[in-house]
């Protein structure tokens, strides 16, 4: 099921990626989420494999690099889902330097929900801007064999 998540993960922000790409209308707040979205991603990752980020949490990025961002990501997401045991507990340190202990399984987990919650806040930002959102309901793309 985790591996499904990560598809429909993708998906979804594939299809705000587009959004991105056809407009030319300036959305500095949606690209501010959307450029969270990425950069938690990555964070997780690579809290996963030990590893420093290159990015912060709030970063923003122009929206030209949401694309190989993404790529990125998700490149680094299917390595590790394919590498690392979803049960395996591993400490990391977040932002504020606390230290926990998770399961991979449950970082995966909280990184689509996560993913999901600012999507439907961009989608909010888009229709603002007088902008159609992309349906990235699970169910949907999934009946639509997107996922």
């Amino acid at each position: 099921m985790i591996a499904e998540l990560i598809r429909y993960s993708q998906t979804a922000d594939q299809k705000i990626i587009e959004i991105f790409d056809q407009s030319d209308k300036q959305m500095p707040e949606a690209e501010k989420v959307f450029s969270h979205v990425l950069n938690a991603q990555h964070i997780w990752m690579k809290r996963i494999i030990y590893e420093h980020t290159s990015y912060f949490a709030w970063q923003i990025h122009d929206r030209k690099l949401f694309e190989r961002i993404h790529l990125e990501n998700f490149l680094l997401i299917v390595k590790i889902f394919k590498e690392v045991n979803p049960e395996e507990n591993i400490m990391y340190q977040n932002s504020l330097g606390l230290k926990y202990t998770c399961k991979v399984s449950d970082i995966f987990v909280h990184v689509v929900n996560h993913s999901t919650y600012h999507r439907g806040q961009i989608a909010t930002l888009f229709k603002s801007a007088g902008i159609m959102p992309p349906v990235t309901d699970y169910i949907i793309l999934k009946r639509e064999g997107l996922i």
